[in-house]
């Protein structure tokens, strides 16, 4: 479902990181559901997974919200990257929906001890 947003938007998403712990932990395939493999390999590389992953969590509600989605896939946005800045790889409704208003999300990630945050801003893709 779409809402009709401008072409362009911004998104904002905050969770507290053991909230998403203990969900985790109650629902261990609950990872699988939310995050791709390449998403779960980079945070168990981590010394505690659950704070890169809630970051990630936030980043795809984050871009859910700046493309006006209402009902979207959470595997759908896929975060990218380590070496660097993150990139957003987006798949199903929500490429559709940045292909159809020709925007492309831009993604920031941050995380305390107790807290993980994340926002997304639409840019214009530029056609040739």
């Amino acid at each position: 479902m779409r809402s009709r947003a401008p072409g362009l938007g911004i998104g904002l998403d905050l969770l507290e990181v053991d909230r998403l712990e203990r969900a985790l932990a109650r629902r261990p395939r609950l990872a699988d559901r939310l995050f791709t493999r390449g998403e779960r390999d980079y945070a168990e590389a981590r010394p505690r997974p659950a704070r890169h992953l809630a970051a990630r969590f936030c980043a795809k509600e984050a871009v859910a919200k700046a493309l006006g989605m209402t009902v979207w896939s959470f595997r759908d946005v896929e975060v990218v990257g380590g070496g660097g800045p993150p990139r957003v790889r987006l798949h199903g409704s929500l490429a559709d929906r940045a292909r159809e208003l020709e925007v492309a999300p831009v993604v920031s990630l941050t995380h305390t001890r107790t807290t993980a945050g994340a926002t997304a801003l639409l840019r214009r893709e530029r056609r040739e």
